[in-house]
């Protein structure tokens, strides 16, 4: 079964993941499906814009957790890490290099690696009920690839708060911070994206191509060089003993303990 479902509308393609159950926490399986749904879509001609959005009551909860946890008992998990990184990395890369617009529809929570994902795309529309944040540090963790994203979207002075404290806020406070365009009840979040999505389509596809590499490009060599930095803080930061002690403390619904 997909765990990332596309669908094709006119002039909109939509990318939805697919695994509710577990909050569309992102497993090894399901940024290599994502990775390759973008590729697929870049190629489909009629497709102007692309709607991401999450299945079920969560947009995405970022990395999975008991996967990770997994990995930490391998002989080979620090290469696993470095994998990891890597790929969601190349992930990243391939959104902000996507030469159509990109929606992101969210509607619950997107945290941590999800929250990534939002800051990929380049207009975000929220429903009333979201929930944005980079929890990471509260389990031993370094949100590393996000976090020139974060930057690059809202500024240092605002990455920094969310960053730091890793609270998380809500729809309200994400559009005053800057993280989201739009908010709309939960009901209307697809229909209200999908017509933003038929707005960019009325564009010529070149000019809306070479506006997004414009935006992108403007700050692109220092954010190339500190998303590779990023990563490997990230993949880093997992080998850590507060790391193993977060992923833990996380899967037994406990506080951590700190050393």
């Amino acid at each position: 079964m997909s765990l990332v479902r596309t669908h094709l509308h006119e002039h909109t393609g939509s990318l939805i993941l697919s695994r509710p159950e577990k909050r569309n926490a992102l497993t090894r399986e399901m940024i290599a499906e994502l990775t390759q749904a973008f590729r697929d879509l870049h190629l489909e001609r009629k497709v102007r814009a692309v709607v991401l959005s999450g299945g079920g009551p969560s947009f995405c909860a970022g990395m999975d957790l008991a996967e990770m946890s997994e990995t930490a008992e391998r002989p080979d998990a620090n290469a696993m890490w470095e994998h990891d990184a890597r790929t969601y990395r190349e992930l990243i890369d391939v959104m902000l290099r996507f030469p159509k617009p990109i929606i992101a529809a969210v509607d619950g929570a997107a945290v941590a690696g999800g929250l990534g994902l939002v800051l990929a795309s380049d207009i975000v529309v929220a429903s009333t009920g979201a929930k944005f944040g980079l929890p990471e540090p509260k389990r031993g963790l370094v949100a590393g690839i996000v976090a020139p994203l974060l930057a690059f979207r809202l500024g240092g002075s605002r990455a920094a708060y969310l960053l730091l404290t890793g609270r998380i806020v809500g729809a309200e406070e994400a559009r005053h911070l800057g993280l989201v365009h739009e908010i709309v009840p939960s009901g209307q979040i697809w229909a209200r994206s999908s017509q933003i999505a038929g707005e960019c389509a009325e564009s010529a596809p070149e000019a809306l191509a070479l506006s997004k590499k414009l935006l992108n490009e403007m700050i692109g060599d220092h954010l190339e060089t500190m998303l590779s930095a990023g990563a490997a803080m990230s993949s880093a930061a997992r080998t850590t003993e507060a790391a193993k002690e977060g992923l833990a403390a996380f899967l037994a619904k406990r506080p951590p303990e700190w050393k």
